[in-house]
C-alpha cells in the first residue's frame, strides 16, 4: 500500500536526513562524481563501505623446467561481504609470448586451442588467450591442489576467511627459464561469475615466503607476480539487483519498493504471474545457459526484495525484523550476505536466527553490520516459491541522545545484497509517526500502560 503522505513542497527535513543536510560543496563534489563515473572510459571501482575490497590473484613460480616454469596460481578474494558464487569463478589472460600450458592440477581451460604442431606429447592448452575455470567436488586425489575443486565457489572474506581462496597449479612451456627472460602474461580477466570485474596489469611482487610443514624452516618463490581485480555494479549490471521495502508498527503505511527498482524491459519475456501457475510452467527450476533469471511478476521486477520492518519499542531497546525474498525461480543463493548501514547497528544487543559481524573499515565510525545464513540452517536462499525467504529478528539498545522515530531515522541508510546495493524508496514515502506521537512516542506508551495497571488494581 502506498504512502498516502505527499506534498507539492517537500519538507526541508527529507533533505536533512540524520540531522545533516548537504551543503553547496558537498553538492558540487557530488555532481562531479557523477559526471567522472559517465565520462570515464573505464569505470573505476570503490565501495566506501568496503574501501580496500578486491580479489588480488598471486602467480608464484616455483621451479623452472627446461622450457618454461611451474606456477602455483592463487586467487585470494579479500572483499568483505561479496562472496563468489555458482557457478564460480572464470579466469582468462593473454600470452607475452608463444606459450602453452602443459599440465594443470586443480583447474582446466576450457579449450584446448590447435596444438597439431606438437608431436607425441600434447600440451593441455594451445590457445594464445586461455580461460581457465576450477573443477569440481570429488575429483580423483591426483588432479587436486590445496584450496581446488569447489566448482570456483569462493567465500567473502568478511564471512569466512578460510574459505575465500581458491588455487591451481600450472606447468608453463615455450616461455622464459629465468627471472629475466619470462614474460608477465598480461590483460587478465575475471568473471565472478558473471561480469563486473576489472583486473589491472600483472606487477612483479616481492617473493613469497613459504614455512615448512614443522614451521621450522623458510622458503620462499622463485619469482612472484600480482594481478589486482577489482568489482564495479556498474559494469555488472544497468540496473540493481535488489530492492528494500519499509513497514513500521506505527503506521499502517507499507512503503514498497519503487516501481521497476530492477527495471521492466522484459517484464512480458521474463516473468510469471504467480506461485501456483509456476507449478505448472514447463521448464521452471531449470538454469539456462546464459543464467537468464525467470522472475515472478511484480512491480519491481527485482529478484531480490528486503523488507525491514520496525516491530517493537521499548524502553530502552528497539526491535527489528528483516525479512529476505527470493523472486527468481532459476536461483539459489549460497553463502548469501545483507549489509546494512544504520547509526544504531553501533548498538546491536542480539541477531535472532541469522550471524551477525560488525564492518568497521573506518575505525571512529561503526554504523555497518553484516547478516549471513546460519551454516545447515539458513546459509541458503531457496529459489522463488514457499522455501524462497530468510527472515531474523534484531535487538538493539537505545542511545538517548541520538534515538528517535522521525524523520525516518529508524530505516538504513544503504542496504547490500550479496555485494550490490539495493534500491531504497524515497525518503518522502517512508512510514511517517502520526502527529500527537511526534512529541514522544516513549512517554505516550508509558503512561498508557501505567493508567492500565490502576485500573487493574481498582478492580
Amino acid at each position: 500500500m502506498a504512502s498516502s503522505y505527499s506534498a507539492d513542497i517537500i519538507p526541508e527535513s527529507i533533505f536533512c536526513q540524520q540531522r545533516r543536510c548537504l551543503s553547496l560543496l558537498e553538492l558540487k563534489l557530488t555532481l562531479f562524481a557523477i559526471l567522472f563515473f559517465m565520462f570515464s572510459p573505464a569505470v573505476v571501482a570503490y565501495d566506501p563501505l568496503d574501501p580496500s575490497g578486491n580479489v588480488t590473484i598471486k602467480w608464484d613460480v616455483m621451479s623452472w623446467t627446461p622450457d618454461g616454469y611451474v606456477a602455483a596460481v592463487t586467487m585470494n578474494n579479500f572483499q568483505l561481504y561479496r562472496h563468489i558464487g555458482a557457478p564460480g569463478w572464470t579466469l582468462g589472460w593473454q600470452w607475452a609470448k608463444k606459450e602453452v600450458i602443459w599440465t594443470m592440477v586443480g583447474a582446466q581451460t576450457t579449450e584446448q586451442g590447435d596444438c597439431s604442431k606438437f608431436k607425441g606429447n600434447t600440451p593441455h592448452c594451445c590457445k594464445r588467450n586461455p580461460t581457465v575455470v576450477d573443477l569440481l567436488p570429488g575429483v580423483p586425489y591426483n588432479q587436486q591442489f590445496a584450496n581446488c575443486c569447489k566448482g570456483g565457489v569462493v567465500s567473502a572474506w568478511g564471512q569466512d576467511p578460510t574459505a575465500s581462496v581458491s588455487a591451481f597449479q600450472v606447468s608453463v612451456g615455450l616461455a622464459g627459464t629465468s627471472n629475466k627472460t619470462v614474460k608477465l602474461p598480461k590483460n587478465f580477466t575475471l568473471l565472478g561469475p558473471g561480469p563486473g570485474y576489472t583486473c589491472g596489469p600483472a606487477k612483479v611482487v616481492p617473493s613469497t615466503v613459504y614455512l615448512t610443514a614443522d614451521r621450522r624452516r623458510k622458503t620462499q618463490a622463485l619469482m612472484t607476480w600480482n594481478v589486482t581485480c577489482t568489482y564495479s555494479q556498474f559494469l555488472a549490471s544497468k540496473n540493481p539487483s535488489c530492492c528494500v521495502s519499509f513497514s513500521s508498527f506505527y503506521n499502517e503505511t507499507i512503503t514498497p519498493c519503487p516501481s521497476c527498482a530492477c527495471g521492466c524491459q522484459n517484464k512480458k519475456n521474463n516473468c510469471i504471474m504467480s506461485d501456483s501457475k509456476a507449478a505448472h510452467t514447463k521448464g521452471i527450476n531449470t538454469p539456462k545457459k546464459n543464467n537468464s533469471p525467470l522472475l515472478q511478476c511484480t512491480h519491481h521486477m527485482c529478484p531480490i526484495r528486503v523488507h525491514w520492518h520496525v516491530k517493537l519499542n521499548y524502553r530502552d531497546y528497539w526491535r527489528v525484523k528483516v525479512a529476505i525474498t527470493n523472486f527468481n525461480y532459476r536461483m539459489n543463493y549460497t553463502q548469501w550476505t545483507l549489509v546494512a548501514q544504520h547509526p544504531n547497528l553501533n548498538n546491536v544487543t542480539q541477531v535472532f536466527s541469522f550471524d551477525y559481524k560488525p564492518l568497521v573499515p573506518y575505525e571512529s565510525i561503526n554504523d555497518t553490520g553484516m547478516f549471513y545464513g546460519m551454516k545447515f540452517y539458513n546459509d541458503l536462499l531457496m529459489e522463488a516459491g514457499p522455501q524462497g525467504n530468510v527472515q531474523s529478528e534484531v535487538l538493539l539498545q537505545k542511545n538517548k541522545d541520538t534515538f528517535t522515530f522521525k524523520q525516518g531515522w529508524a530505516f538504513p541508510r544503504k542496504v547490500y545484497f550479496n555485494g550490490d546495493e539495493c534500491m531504497l524508496p524515497p525518503p518522502d514515502t517512508y512510514p511517517f509517526l502520526p502527529n500527537s506521537a511526534n512529541v514522544n512516542l516513549v512517554a505516550s506508551l508509558t503512561l498508557a500502560a501505567s493508567v492500565l495497571l490502576v485500573i487493574l488494581c481498582i478492580h
